[in-house]
């Protein structure tokens, strides 16, 4: 009945094939004089997705995970991995030719400081780390007596006979009808802010941010709309875009040339270097920038800075135009979420669903709404046990059966041209005990203390993480992953510079969107999750000595009502349980079949103490 488009389900690589790899790649450091070498999950612009040419640690390793690293040496290996995915790199690495180690405490610094020895020669691609990563390497080899080299070519590159082509698609525009803003005008924004840097000119090295300055996107990547690139605005005159000819149209190229020198990405160093001839002062993004940039700008006797790139900030905080866009995305949605939702309730008490079943019907609903560009991420579908994995990604070897007395955890989102989605909901699939039903109304009462909050302008999102857990705290529980990220417009589904969580040092401010996704999640059992989108907004708040923000929800589906235990909510949260079922049943009711629409009044029916 259904059929996904935009997702597999295959298991990676395993085996021979990988230990092939393995002793291929060793004999090419021998040849290089290293001693060992550092493979990053990373591209040169550290993209949470990166295209297949560049997933060169999933092709050495075989884990696929989007956060995690590797290091060779002659005689061991590692893959460095955090919390999210040991046990996944568990399953999918050879636990005969590599040790899987924590990512982050200790970091890998601390295993090669152990394990190089004097004299060793440490190889790493500067493309493909930051400078700051790179400074971590280099202490870890100085303390073990090696030396870090920075090669030319990446010798994962000479071994991956069969790597795939760097990805060319189509650059397309986002017109004024989804930016709000021409470029010009963002670009007098940006010389404001070099300015600010005391530079002559910003490396936009973040194709995220290149995207949004030129108004452009694409799709090298799966799942956000980028088209790979770079670009060199100085602090005046005509910035350069650094992109492949190939992806232009004559009249998107026309339409560029209007704004900035288009030149092919190759001519990024030579522009560089011809800068730094004169002493520039070059801004460059500490989280992004690779360390060759750092490296190119320093030897022609350029000066780099390092820090945050003020695009970011910008791009965080929305135009009416770009919320108006989100709204009408998530109306979209919501029709389709409804639907699927309608159709698990039918459906799943059955026992013949499986969670690729749940994954593969919601892309088909949203597909259905006829302006699906692809979904935001990879749809988390986990029933039983697999809900409790915070980043389960499904296989056809992993796949479950729905069964009752589960809870499905599905976790999902889309890419519209007017703007990101991402949702979650947890459903009951049959008589929940009292133990899930605790832990999800104290999951959902966290979720309504972020909703509802009030908080002055300059709040952080740390300041309000504690919102979220509270109740969870008072149970003697919690969830290991933050409360809530930054959403792009149509573009990432993770967007910094702000977050909700213990490290959000990021002051909040009106137009950012932000998820609001408390959990819980019992080991071998079950997970819960409510997640919505959240808008930040101006609060009228009488006799108020400063200006007050607050959180307006965009998204709109249907809470399952049969988890919550209504003995734990106060009256407060009651009613704004109840008033946003209300909100939902209004923008979704008049856009869906009739059982649908039986459907929905049930499910958010108001409730009652």
């Amino acid at each position: 009945m259904f059929e996904a488009l935009f997702q597999t389900f295959e298991e990676p690589e395993t085996g021979v094939a990988l230990t092939a790899r393995l002793s291929a790649f060793r004999e090419e450091l021998t040849k290089r004089n290293l001693s060992g070498f550092v493979v990053p999950r990373a591209d040169q612009q550290q993209n949470e997705y990166v295209p297949p040419s560049e997933e060169r640690l999933a092709w050495l390793t075989g884990f696929t995970g989007s956060a995690g690293l590797a290091v060779v040496l002659s005689a061991e290996a590692a893959v460095f991995v955090d919390g999210r995915y040991t046990l996944q790199a568990g399953k999918q690495v050879d636990a005969k030719a590599w040790r899987v180690e924590p990512l982050v405490d200790p970091p890998p610094e601390t295993w090669l400081a152990q394990h190089l020895a004097a004299g060793d020669r440490l190889g790493f691609d500067p493309w493909l780390h930051t400078t700051a990563a790179a400074e971590k390497l280099s202490q870890a080899c100085e303390k073990a007596g090696a030396e870090l080299v920075a090669v030319d070519s990446n010798p994962v590159d000479a071994v991956w006979t069969e790597r795939p082509a760097q990805p060319l698609a189509p650059v397309t525009l986002h017109g004024r009808q989804f930016s709000g803003e021409l470029e010009a005008d963002k670009l007098k924004r940006i010389e404001a802010e070099i300015a600010k840097l005391n530079a002559d000119a910003l490396v936009l090295s973040d194709s995220h941010a290149v995207a949004w300055t030129f108004n452009i996107r694409g799709g090298d990547v799966a799942h956000t709309p980028l088209p790979l690139s770079y670009a060199l605005v100085p602090k005046s005159g005509q910035p350069t875009l650094f992109i492949d000819h190939r992806k232009l149209s004559n009249s998107v190229r026309d339409h560029l040339e209007q704004t900035a020198t288009v030149v092919e990405p190759a001519a990024l160093s030579s522009k560089l270097i011809e800068m730094s001839k004169s002493g520039a002062r070059i801004a460059l993004d500490g989280a992004t920038a690779a360390d060759a940039l750092t490296r190119l700008i320093s030897s022609a006797g350029g000066k780099p800075l390092r820090g945050s790139d003020p695009v970011s900030l910008l791009k965080a905080v929305k135009n009416d135009t770009e919320i108006a866009g989100t709204k009408a995305a998530h109306r979209r949605d919501a029709v389709a979420l409804a639907r699927f939702l309608a159709w698990v309730d039918r459906e799943a008490p059955s026992g013949h669903l499986t969670e690729i079943d749940a994954v593969e019907a919601l892309e088909t609903f949203r597909r259905e709404t006829g302006a699906l560009k692809d979904v935001s991420f990879p749809t988390i579908s986990g029933t039983g046990p697999n809900g409790a994995i915070v980043h389960y990604r499904v296989t056809r070897k992993s796949n479950r059966r729905i069964a009752r007395g589960d809870l499905l955890l599905i976790d999902s989102g889309a890419q519209y041209e007017d703007g990101t989605t991402d949702v979650t909901r947890t459903i009951a699939i049959g008589e929940p005990t009292l133990e899930m039903r605790d832990r999800f109304t104290r999951v959902l009462r966290g979720h309504i203390a972020i909703a509802r909050a009030l908080f002055p302008d300059g709040t952080t999102g740390a300041q309000l993480d504690t919102l979220a857990r509270q109740y969870l705290w008072q149970a003697g529980v919690d969830f290991e992953h933050g409360t809530g990220h930054g959403v792009g417009s149509y573009l990432s589904v993770h967007e910094g510079p702000a977050r909700i969580s213990k490290l959000g040092a990021t002051p909040l401010k009106r137009g950012m969107i932000l998820s609001n996704e408390p959990g819980y999640y019992k080991t071998d059992g079950f997970g819960i999750r409510i997640e919505n989108l959240e808008l930040v907004v101006a609060a009228e708040v009488a006799g108020a000595e400063k200006p007050v923000n607050a959180f307006e929800t965009l998204t709109l589906a249907p809470i399952d009502r049969r988890l919550v235990d209504l003995n734990m909510l106060t009256g407060d949260e009651l009613s704004w349980l109840n008033e946003y079922h209300e909100r939902v049943r209004h923008a979704v009711r008049g856009h869906v079949d009739d059982a649908t629409k039986a459907w929905l009044d049930e499910a958010t029916a108001p409730l009652s103490l």
